[in-house]
């Protein structure tokens, strides 16, 4: 039996989430084996550090690394990972930081890669007390810039895998780790939406990282799996600046719960109820006039498609942003993935979708075209201000 929505006794909108795995809109749905470990767990007590030792040998199982922990968030690993690099198991040095004097403090990190997602990547880095050494330009990383911003200073070497990133130009990992590993630079790789568990540990990072939060179905937490030296100089962070990003005994359990799950998952079955609600938005949308539906997949190779909405603003008598927040205005409230929605189109997610929500995201986008195409003129209100729009709201919360 399905619970009942919460939401509306809270005063919460209740949106559909055609977005993906975005923190902003809760991540994602958590699975009900998380759920359930997080209830039993949530009215005993525990020995943290014991649970941690259990999370890490079921990170090792399904990462195929030598040890792992779990912790606030993905950027909170990022933070504590270059923070154990810098520091080893030097107890002084850790509750030195962030004031790194005396220790290697620089972190490489290719232009293409400083990224934001949700706050700047840079400043996981700062956060540590380390300083960004940067590499190449957006659109272009060498071999050899990327060794000769290698110093005596350099902790590590930060890689992000993340449809942000620019997806061309760059170093891939294998050859990014291998050429910091000549110099004896541990590859710390953030992969916070991604599927693959093994694969980046087996192109040759030393830390992996991801969000328990987003993929995995589990509760808000980052997850840190690798060479169990640095996991273990990652981990000892939390009796410094890791203690306000410190996760609850029902965030590792849940995690772990999540992961265990996930290896058991029904992929296909899944992927095959994604693919049905593409199916749908395709018949739905394909005739539709002033706009062009199609299939594309997940940039950074995770086995899953997105539609790809593009409006023409002529035909359509609307423009994507425009036809974006119409949808995430009415009711129900729909959230689409819009960060290129400056391009003239945006993107449906179906990897969060409850079960019929695909007909109510149909139906939301049909009524909204249609109401346009009655406008006697074209709704295109200025992009700057939707750009503005979060810094605004931000000047006025809580009101």
């Amino acid at each position: 039996m399905t619970a009942p929505d919460i939401r509306p006794s809270l005063g919460l909108r209740p949106v559909i989430n055609v977005s993906g795995t975005m923190t902003a809109l809760g991540a994602s749905i958590v699975v009900p084996e998380a759920v359930a470990a997080m209830t039993a767990i949530l009215p005993q007590f525990v020995e943290i550090d014991d649970l941690q030792r259990k999370a890490s040998a079921v990170i090792a199982r399904l990462c195929g690394s030598e040890a792992g922990f779990v912790t606030a968030s993905c950027s909170a690993g990022i933070t504590l990972a270059i923070a154990g690099a810098m520091t080893g198991d030097d107890l002084y040095a850790v509750e030195q930081l962030p004031d790194a004097s005396g220790l290697q403090d620089e972190v490489v990190i290719m232009m293409g890669h400083m990224v934001g997602y949700g706050a700047p990547v840079e400043q996981a880095i700062r956060l540590a007390g380390a300083t960004p050494i940067v590499v190449g330009q957006p659109t272009s990383a060498r071999a050899y810039q990327l060794a000769g911003a290698i110093s005596e200073h350099t902790a590590a070497a930060l890689y992000v895998v993340s449809h942000h990133t620019v997806q061309y130009g760059l170093l891939p990992l294998d050859e990014f780790a291998a050429i910091c590993h000549e110099r004896g630079v541990p590859v710390i790789v953030d992969a916070a939406s991604e599927y693959d568990l093994r694969g980046f540990l087996e192109a040759g990072a030393d830390i992996v990282l991801y969000s328990s939060h987003k993929f995995l179905g589990g509760p808000t937490g980052g997850i840190v799996a690798g060479r169990k030296a640095l996991v273990r100089a990652a981990f000892i962070q939390n009796g410094g600046i890791g203690r306000g990003m410190k996760v609850g005994k029902e965030s590792v359990l849940g995690t772990m719960a999540a992961l265990e799950a996930w290896e058991k998952r029904d992929h296909a079955g899944i992927r095959a109820r994604e693919q049905r609600a593409l199916d749908l938005w395709l018949s739905r949308f394909t005739e539709r006039p002033g706009v062009t539906a199609v299939i594309e997949p997940d940039p950074t190779n995770n086995p899953l498609d997105r539609m790809k909405l593009s409006v023409d603003p002529e035909q359509a008598h609307i423009t994507a942003w425009d036809l974006a927040d119409a949808l995430a205005r009415g009711t129900p409230p729909v959230i689409v993935r819009d960060h290129e929605v400056e391009h003239g189109h945006f993107f449906l997610d179906p990897c969060n979708l409850h079960p019929d929500e695909e007909e109510i995201v149909a139906a939301r986008i049909v009524t909204e075209l249609e109401t346009a195409r009655r406008s006697n003129t074209i709704i295109a209100s200025p992009l700057i201000e939707r750009r503005n729009r979060r810094a605004a709201s931000l000047a006025k919360w809580p009101d």
